[in-house]
């Protein structure tokens, strides 16, 4: 998550069931951050103990897939609204009507003394000078979180028959660059933004059939569940590990003494340092690019004209500013919510009285031209050699793409003595993270360690992808339908009590007895023995 964030605390392994604030005491963006956390956990958590790892509720569930077919190779799929969970994730595909707008000056004298237009009129309904009402339901184009291009072949659906269709469900940061109604106005303009949000992103995607290695075009909806759930158990594993610790630099001895002579980690300020895959692939085509803001340094764009770009503000200190040299990201919602790498740009001059900088290069097409999207930078920290000396026998390193390429099975310096160690053999996703806090109180960097002090390799820290099986499209037909849905736990208080309803049921069942036997004869009377019983029925038989 892109937020200016002290550290987070959370572990779900140490199963804290809530943060106790203390009188008195500092109080911490990672405690109220960690509190959220705990909570978010134990209801996910819940939730998909209760329903199962996806399933929606049998009166409401969303995400029901029907093909509809286009003209030149544009087929589209339209997404039934209702609920859905994954992994314990709500997943809400209601789309959202417009509301109801003042009426146009006027407009209140074309009706009777209410106001109200006569609607039998000659002219109710022909809709002149309004817009046209959206569609009921969302579709694979124009879904919420998508951002399909028709004008994108690897984003059209499959032309061959049959395909998945199928949910990917994920997180990320939303703040004030990206959404300007989360800045409080009332602050000032000089005053930074507040809170951040955390958004659920999900995305209707359809996956060949192929992929899932299926015999036939038919199969059992139960074998492609199974292998749905083999390809999306491989698709949310992470394939990389990292390490990080805090080594004393070689130029130590020449810089101010800001901190302990002795300190590994030589940094003025504490920091939390980002470290984030942007190229994926295998270790020769990954890289990645770091930030000691977590990301968080942001930029809103106000216009785009080539590659002068004029922003909202420059920053509101010295540490948080961009200068020459600086390294920026250029993105929008669209380009954010799609997971894709554009190239990292370099600040090449900056115009302060207009606000504008001039960056190495265009934007890549489709980023920035749309401002409903809003566009801005987001700043990171690497340069063209992340190394301060460079041994004998190495190159310095040169960027690919403006990001730092992946190194494997070595330690890689970032900046004042913090280094990271890629694991071999990794595989890389565009977006994976992890974040590193260091503190100038002990001259290190906060990362787990064996008894030895060694440190520990450790998964990503996000991105956490989750996925759920929705339709196996196999053309013009019915989509066979791959959901789950579950029914309520409630149900309707019982009108006596326990005893009044055992008899109830044993009178029942009494009842069901005499049924059983009005073809052999008749019944038997309750004083009878099982042996008068079975007699009576012989004697029934034989007559």
């Amino acid at each position: 998550m892109h937020a200016d964030l002290s550290r987070n605390t959370f572990r779900p392994e140490r199963h804290y069931s809530a943060v106790v604030a203390q009188q008195g005491r500092v109080q911490l963006d990672a405690d109220a951050n960690e509190q959220t956390a705990i909570q978010l956990f134990q209801a996910r958590t819940l939730a998909a103990d209760l329903i199962g790892r996806h399933g929606g509720p049998r009166d409401a569930t969303g995400f029901k897939i029907t093909l509809r077919g286009g003209s030149r190779e544009l087929d589209d799929l339209v997404i039934g609204g209702g609920r859905y969970y994954v992994d314990g994730i709500l997943c809400d595909a209601t789309r959202p009507q417009p509301g109801v707008p003042v009426p146009a000056e006027g407009a209140a004298d074309a009706g009777g003394k209410d106001g109200a237009a006569d609607k039998d009129g000659p002219d109710a309904g022909d809709g002149a000078g309004e817009p046209a009402a959206p569609p009921a339901t969302w579709t694979y184009w124009d879904q919420p979180d998508g951002f399909r291009d028709p004008e994108r072949p690897g984003d059209r659906l499959p032309t061959a028959f049959p395909y998945l269709a199928y949910l990917k469900v994920w997180e990320r940061i939303v703040t004030a660059a990206e959404d300007p109604a989360l800045r409080e106005v009332a602050l000032g303009s000089a005053m930074p933004d507040t809170a951040a949000r955390t958004k659920v992103v999900w995305q209707v995607l359809p996956l060949p059939a192929a992929a899932l290695e299926l015999p036939g075009d038919n199969p059992p909806i139960d074998d492609i569940r199974a292998a749905f759930a083999r390809w999306a158990q491989k698709a949310s594993t992470p394939g990389s590990r990292l390490a990080a610790r805090s080594e004393r630099p070689d130029h130590a001895d020449e810089d101010p003494c800001l901190v302990a002579p002795d300190a590994r980690y030589r940094g003025p300020e504490n920091q939390l340092y980002r470290v984030e895959v942007h190229d994926g692939g295998s270790a020769k085509d990954a890289t990645f690019k770091w930030s000691r803001e977590n990301g968080s340094v942001t930029f809103p764009v106000d216009e785009l004209d080539g590659t002068w770009v004029e922003l909202a503000t420059l920053g509101s200190d010295d540490k948080l500013d961009l200068n020459v040299g600086d390294r920026v990201e250029f993105v929008d919602t669209g380009s954010t919510s799609r997971g894709e790498a554009a190239p990292l740009l370099r600040v090449e001059e900056l115009d302060l009285p207009g606000r504008r900088v001039r960056l190495s290069d265009e934007p890549a097409p489709g980023i920035g031209r749309r401002p409903e999207l809003h566009p801005f930078l987001r700043r990171w920290d690497h340069h063209e050699s992340s190394r301060q000396t460079v041994r004998r026998g190495e190159r310095a390193g040169r960027l690919k793409h403006g990001a730092l390429p992946v190194e494997e099975g070595g330690w890689l310096p970032l900046e004042d003595g913090v280094e990271v160690y890629f694991a071999a053999g990794g595989h890389y996703r565009t977006g994976d993270f992890w974040v590193i806090p260091a503190r100038t109180a002990t001259g290190g960097v906060e990362w787990p360690t064996d008894a030895a002090r060694r440190p520990l390799l450790r998964d990503p820290a996000g991105i956490a992808v989750h996925f759920a099986p929705l339709a196996w499209v196999a053309g013009e037909q019915a989509e066979p339908d791959l959901r789950l849905a579950f029914r309520p736990l409630s149900a309707s208080i019982p009108a006596a009590d326990d005893a009044a309803l055992a008899a109830e049921a044993e009178a029942r069942a009494e009842e069901a007895d005499a049924a059983a036997y009005d073809s052999a004869g008749p019944a038997p009377s309750r004083s009878q023995t099982t042996a008068e019983a079975e007699a009576a029925v012989e004697e029934g038989g034989a007559g």
